[in-house]
């Protein structure tokens, strides 16, 4: 056992090849898998708790159906991200490895890299882009508490005025900061950060339920009415649609699980941080909602813009600073530490956790994110085409683990390249992992690009599940007809 900079006990591996290893990659130790369900639990506020969040959850009331066929909707998706996060999550409680070196399992120790760029690319796009709405409101509170600085925002340097860049830089060293202190105080932060934002939340409905009375709300709003069989079909959308929105944390919930206490825990915080969670919060959010169409005329989906609207500048302030909190907490956990991991994996000799959580950083401002979420073709296409490949690579990894391998590996092969480890394949790469993801990703992407030009019919949400499926069953009869052909060589 040994000791990592952010004092987090690893195990050893004798041997492991330089490339492939480091002690932020290394297998956790049994003591250093400090999350209890607590940790767990708040892990998931942060990344359900933002306004992102809260808009996804308000949205789905939008959509026609009934207040309890939302709601039944909602229990089937989540309860399905709950049992599809238990089974990505538990190859890495098991060993104590994040998901770059679980990847390791599927594509090998080298094709793995493919499934951490593509993770990786991900990760720094959207944590750009969450950076730069954080920054939109830090530019409004500073106004709103310094009214002559917005003369700041007159002018514009390569997309941004000045009082933007002083916002956007402001968050984002905030966050490095918090980030280059280690996981153990991410931990810390995200125990913060989902809590309070529940303060706020609660305190929010309460003061909508003594403006209007519990009595006057509706959960449905929209005057939109559908036949049984296009409610059913609407409902199972809505369902696919709760899975796509995690389908990021889908991929590298391992990076979280690793430092889990039992698998039991880890189960038990993603029932509370998940199912019972996101319930809970969709609720309050309709209530907020609904009352804003009571209180203010208008069904108003951003709770900064409702605690403005208040008029009470403290109120304004508070409920601000809070949201500003609750999208750092979803940036850390769902776009910052795995690029973090993603890079590290690539030279792991040269680069460590830290350093590739810097280089993250500075990718992230290169993406110029104000200039991208300006294109909604832009992020419509990389949606379409890295988000579909999120899919397939979860179809793979877990057919490998739990079909293939049948939850059994080396641990030493994760970290050796040579040619007698059980997860050198090819010189390193999985060609049956490889041949999986080009043809279920090709499927998942072609049909999402098809969709969304209009020219069949669109897939939507349904994208992830197929993609995830057609992964999944490419990858599991591959190894069988390699396994079939390798038997009848021997009989020859």
């Amino acid at each position: 056992m040994s000791i990592d900079a952010n004092q987090v006990p690893v195990v050893v591996i004798t041997g492991a090849h330089a490339q492939l290893y480091n002690q932020d990659l290394a297998p956790t130790a049994p003591e250093g898998r400090t999350w209890g369900t607590f940790s767990l639990f708040s892990m998931w506020m942060s990344d359900v708790h933002s306004v992102g969040g809260y808009t996804f959850a308000a949205s789905l009331f939008f959509l026609g159906l009934t207040g309890w066929q939302v709601l039944l909707s909602m229990v089937v998706g989540i309860t399905i991200v709950y049992f599809l996060m238990n089974l990505i999550g538990r190859p890495s409680q098991k060993y104590g490895i994040p998901f770059p070196v679980v990847a390791r399992m599927s594509f090998g120790v080298r094709g793995a890299n493919l499934a951490a760029v593509v993770r990786g690319i991900v990760g720094i796009v959207w944590y750009g882009v969450q950076t730069y709405f954080a920054s939109k409101a830090v530019q409004v509170l500073v106004i709103a508490m310094l009214p002559s600085a917005a003369e700041f925002t007159h002018n514009s340097l390569l997309g941004l005025s000045t009082l933007g860049w002083i916002s956007f830089a402001f968050m984002w060293f905030f966050q490095l900061v918090i980030f280059l202190a280690g996981m153990e105080t991410i931990r810390k932060f995200i125990d913060f950060c989902g809590p309070v934002v529940y303060v706020v939340m609660f305190a929010l409905a309460g003061w909508m339920i003594s403006k209007t009375g519990l009595d006057s709300f509706s959960m449905q709003f929209s005057d939109k009415h559908f036949t049984g069989l296009e409610s059913i079909g609407l409902m199972a959308s809505a369902a696919m649609l709760i899975v796509a929105y995690f389908a990021a944390l889908l991929l590298n919930f391992g990076d979280f699980s690793r430092f889990a206490k039992s698998e039991a825990v880890m189960k038990k915080g993603n029932f509370w941080g998940l199912p019972v969670n996101f319930i809970v919060f969709a609720i309050i959010t309709v209530i907020v909602t609904g009352g804003s169409m009571k209180v203010f005329g208008e069904a108003i989906m951003d709770p900064v813009l409702i605690v403005e609207k208040i008029n009470n500048p403290l109120v304004s302030i508070i409920g601000a600073l809070t949201f500003i909190v609750a999208t750092m907490g979803i940036n850390i956990v769902a776009n910052f530490v795995s690029p973090a991991y993603d890079i590290a994996n690539l030279a792991p000799q040269k680069i460590n956790f830290k350093l590739g959580g810097l280089i993250t950083s500075i990718l992230s401002v290169l993406v110029c994110p104000w200039l991208f979420v300006s294109s909604p073709q832009a992020i419509t296409i990389f949606v379409s085409i890295f988000g579909a490949v999120l899919g397939p690579m979860f179809g793979i990894m877990v057919a490998d683990y739990y079909r293939v391998k049948r939850q059994v590996i080396k641990l030493e092969d994760l970290y050796t390249l040579s040619p007698e480890g059980s997860l050198y394949f090819e010189s390193g790469w999985n060609s049956k992992a490889l041949f999986a993801l080009i043809v279920s990703g090709s499927l998942s992407i072609g049909l999402a690009l098809l969709g969304a030009f209009g020219l069949i019919f669109n897939v939507g949400d349904w994208g992830w599940l197929i993609g995830a499926g057609s992964g999944a069953i490419v990858y599991v009869l591959a190894n069988r007809r390699a396994a079939a052909v390798s038997a009848l060589g021997e009989t020859v």
